[in-house]
């Protein structure tokens, strides 16, 4: 399947899903330019000059350009301190790291939106048995259940954070695999709230991944104590090659960071073997990136609504996240949307996605993700576990014209298919 095999009807389609959306584009575009202004802001702050593009190698003892990052993303989160590395492999990795920064064996994480993502199960214990998860070292884990609402239940999170071995609330800001909606910066800000009313010596940490640069403000700014995400998503722009950053408490961080190396060195090594310039980059370019995924994912739930398939956030709702949930029904739909998607990236474009045992997960994955960097969340993709009902994540599109084309490429691949 090619570009140039997209059904007639569907440019009809796409044109009339496009048209409803001028509104929410000159919104989206908004919040790009402010954020984009304070990106541009800590650069001038901190001098960024061309000395900071030097990679280190070996220890990377006074690596110029890796502790002005570090300094950057404390500026736009508003925190003491930030760790930003490309030692991170994932986004996973950088929240576990943030987890054993929050408890001692003997105390509890409190999970306050439901069950976590499912690679973070594992990474906290609670699937599979694997050595030297959180629960393996001691540290207990608890879980508060989203209000049948979809919101978080206040009143069981303030009677939950009560008992005396809670150390930390945990909230994940995105979706991740689940079916429900992405928490707005104002809802995380009322939980932090309601968590430090009742218990001033608990932490508050964020998973922030899919959701940087989507709102003019960040879970730091609202009371949380610590957020963590991956620079392949949001952050990198779609240019960062790997890695992850942690943003908080400067004591917390400085914890973080021992995790991720060893204790008594922590930040102070980590060679960037020339990669600095990319992570500038990608962070220059982070919200305006962020913009053409927040559109592409309108588009997509406007499209979905011309074939009068259910999908979430509406084409016109508020969003706090990159996702866009498309409940499809079966496994055939789910793969003919992948199919679409794959054919209409730039890399990896011939190639049929089929569902595979992702490590970390309990079940067949379907993935559809051409991207220029491996597993690049803020590049078009698609992806979701093959079971019941099978919902369908889509995320991403450096370009709002290529990720538009993507949809186009899935609708028409449904549509070949009579699904």
């Amino acid at each position: 399947m090619k570009i140039t095999d997209i059904r007639p009807e569907v440019y009809e389609m796409a044109r009339r899903a496009q048209a409803r959306l001028r509104t929410r584009f000159d919104e989206i575009d908004a919040v790009a330019e402010q954020n984009t202004r304070k990106v541009m802001e800590a650069f001038q702050n901190k001098r960024v000059s061309e000395a900071c593009f030097a990679g280190t190698t070996g220890y990377g003892y006074d690596d110029l350009g890796r502790d002005t990052m570090d300094a950057i993303y404390a500026e736009i989160f508003h925190t003491e301190a930030a760790l930003v590395r490309l030692g991170f492999v994932n986004g996973t990795h950088a929240l576990t790291c943030a987890m054993f920064a929050l408890a001692k064996p003997g105390q509890r994480i409190l999970a306050v939106t439901g069950e976590p993502y499912d690679t973070l199960r594992t990474a906290i214990g609670l699937t599979g048995d694997a050595f030297g998860s959180l629960q393996y070292y001691g540290i207990g884990y608890g879980q508060v259940e989203l209000a049948a609402s979809g919101e978080p239940d206040y009143d069981a999170i303030r009677e939950a954070v009560q008992a005396p071995d809670v150390a930390a609330v945990m909230i994940q800001r995105s979706r991740g695999y689940g079916d429900r909606r992405a928490l707005r910066v104002e809802e995380i800000g009322r939980i932090a709230r309601t968590v430090k009313q009742t218990r001033s010596d608990v932490f508050i940490m964020v998973d922030n991944c899919y959701g940087e640069f989507v709102e003019l403000t960040e879970p730091t700014d609202v009371g949380a104590d610590l957020i963590a995400g991956s620079l392949i998503k949001n952050p990198g722009g779609g240019v960062a090659p790997t890695g992850a950053y942690i943003a908080g408490k400067r004591e917390l961080v400085e914890r973080a960071a021992m995790r991720l190396t060893t204790p008594g060195i922590g930040g102070e090594c980590g060679s960037t073997l020339g990669n600095n310039r990319l992570l500038y980059q990608g962070l220059f370019l982070a919200p305006h990136t962020t913009a053409q995924a927040l559109k592409t994912a309108c588009f997509c739930a406007a499209m979905m609504d011309e074939l009068g398939i259910e999908s979430s956030p509406g084409a016109l709702e508020q969003r706090s996240d990159i996702i866009q949930m498309i409940r499809l029904g079966s496994p055939e739909r789910m793969k003919r949307f992948c199919l679409g998607i794959q054919a209409g990236a730039p890399v990896d474009a011939y190639v049929t996605p089929e569902p595979w045992a992702m490590p970390g997960y309990d079940c067949p994955v379907i993935m559809a993700a051409g991207a220029f960097i491996q597993g690049s969340s803020i590049e078009l993709s698609a992806d979701g576990p093959m079971r019941e009902p099978y919902l369908v994540y889509m995320q991403g599109g450096l370009t709002y014209e290529s990720g538009k084309l993507g949809i186009m490429m899935a609708v028409s691949a449904m549509l070949d298919a009579g699904a």
